[in-house]
């Protein structure tokens, strides 16, 4: 195809800059975004009597027949476009004439790109937020299933203090709250219509900037017509929010990989989910995890390029924006890829509860709870911390836990001990005794999981 910028020069472009050139590859994925864009601006020309009516509707037509061409397959991008915009345009122009080579008319690349890439990305946010919604709820049905099933809290990686699996998994669904509300507001910062703005200085046409943004869905226009063109704020911002959302995937693939382990046994993955090793037949690795862990790199480096790119790019528009796409693409393509392969790994997941709460036993995580029982009986708080520190000693040498350590050893320690002690390390009473909000107390986590429900449900 000749190039539609050809006027200018006297020879053609070497091929090879052409191919380095060309962006079609992977920005006709936003095939959809343009025409629709197209269309909503070929109207808004009719309306301002910039073109007939009739030359609207020509080219209102044309282009929902290539939309459904592209998408029947009768249709194929030609690989040596530019890219999609300009391989629509041609088509449009083949198939009407010069009435379709008006549909440029007030309009440039510039602004036609940033629409069409705020378009797409305002969908693809859409896409993500479904996604983690069916995250969330899918942990939330976990923690429903385990508001009892005791394990330990680490701190350190070191067995710390008594919680339950739901308490441990509602705080990934609290992340996941939070990553939900990021990329939401990071949609609605970029809902803002940039065409019009021209290539960078809008144009001498008087066109209805708003009227194209109300077709299309937008809250507004932008406000400069040079931040219009070279603002990439948008793609860096959501970016920003799927690392973070990548991040709090890759904490929890770390936990269950550790979770997976002889060491830890806590959870059992599902065949589906879990490959073997060519070599050693009893190998059941947890690689959706691992691959999980691995990919978090990659979308953070993914805004690392937006960012690079973007540090040192006067204004307006500059050619090395061209290599948003391939990097905002790449993020949320990522992002979803994780989140569908998560979901169902996690509703298929087993709790072997019985593991986490022997781990729990061993770990004397209700060392806390036994000095607290000290101190309630008057003794002060340092002396109660030493006294158990002592008996945790003890019990190591005796090998055994402070639920079965007899009272004899405990009143030895200390003559304040009576059998009431074994309340106070029973470690659902800890659990139990943990009441304050935000707490593991299974009451306080069933109270979470209805809050987290609301918030989804808004």
């Amino acid at each position: 195809m000749a190039k539609m910028w050809a006027g200018r020069f006297s020879k053609e472009v070497d091929s090879q800059v052409n191919d380095f050139n060309s962006s079609v590859s992977f920005d006709s994925r936003m095939y959809k975004q343009d025409i629709k864009g197209s269309i909503a601006h070929s109207v808004m020309l009719a309306s301002c009597g910039i073109i007939g009516q009739d030359e609207a509707k020509q080219i209102v037509i044309a282009l929902d027949q290539i939309k459904k061409d592209l998408e029947s397959g009768a249709l194929q991008i030609d690989p040596n476009a530019e890219d999609i915009h300009m391989f629509i345009e041609q088509v449009l122009t083949e198939r009407i004439g010069d009435v379709g080579k008006k549909l440029h008319t007030a309009r440039s690349r510039n602004d036609q790109v940033a629409l069409d890439l705020r378009m797409y990305l305002r969908d693809e946010v859409k896409s993500v937020v479904k996604l983690l919604k069916q995250l969330a709820e899918t942990m939330c049905k976990l923690a429903d299933d385990n508001l009892e099933t005791v394990m330990p809290g680490y701190t350190h990686l070191q067995r710390a203090q008594p919680i339950t699996f739901a308490h441990h998994i509602c705080a990934y669904a609290e992340m996941i709250l939070r990553d939900i509300s990021r990329l939401q507001d990071a949609a609605k910062r970029m809902n803002l219509s940039p065409l019009g703005s021209g290539a960078l200085a809008t144009t001498t046409y008087e066109i209805n900037r708003q009227m194209t943004a109300d077709l299309l869905g937008f809250d507004g226009i932008t406000a400069n017509s040079l931040d219009g063109v070279s603002d990439r704020d948008f793609c860096m911002e959501i970016s920003s929010a799927l690392s973070i959302l990548m991040v709090h995937l890759s904490r929890l693939s770390e936990e269950i990989v550790l979770w997976c382990s002889w060491e830890f046994k806590f959870v059992e993955l599902d065949d589906a989910y879990a490959t073997g090793s060519s070599i050693m037949p009893q190998k059941k690795n947890p690689d959706v995890t691992e691959l999980i862990r691995g990919k978090c790199g990659r979308v953070i480096g993914d805004g690392m390029t937006l960012l690079s790119m973007m540090k040192n790019l006067p204004l307006a528009y500059n050619k090395d924006m061209q290599e948003d796409k391939e990097a905002i693409f790449d993020a949320v393509d990522t992002a979803k890829l994780c989140l569908k392969t998560l979901i169902p790994m996690l509703d298929t997941m087993t709790v072997l509860k019985d593991n986490m709460y022997k781990a729990a036993q061993r770990g004397f995580i209700n060392a806390t709870d036994c000095a607290d029982y000290l101190v309630k009986k008057g003794l002060p708080f340092r002396d109660a911390y030493k006294i158990t520190g002592a008996l945790v000693a003890r019990c190591i040498e005796l090998n055994t836990v402070l639920e079965e350590l007899s009272i004899k050893e405990y009143k030895k320690a200390c003559s304040l001990f009576d059998k009431k002690v074994y309340e106070a390390v029973n470690l659902l009473n800890c659990l139990n005794g943990r009441k304050i909000d935000g707490g593991p107390a299974p009451q306080c986590v069933k109270a979470e999981i209805e809050k987290i429900r609301q918030k989804l449900a808004e």
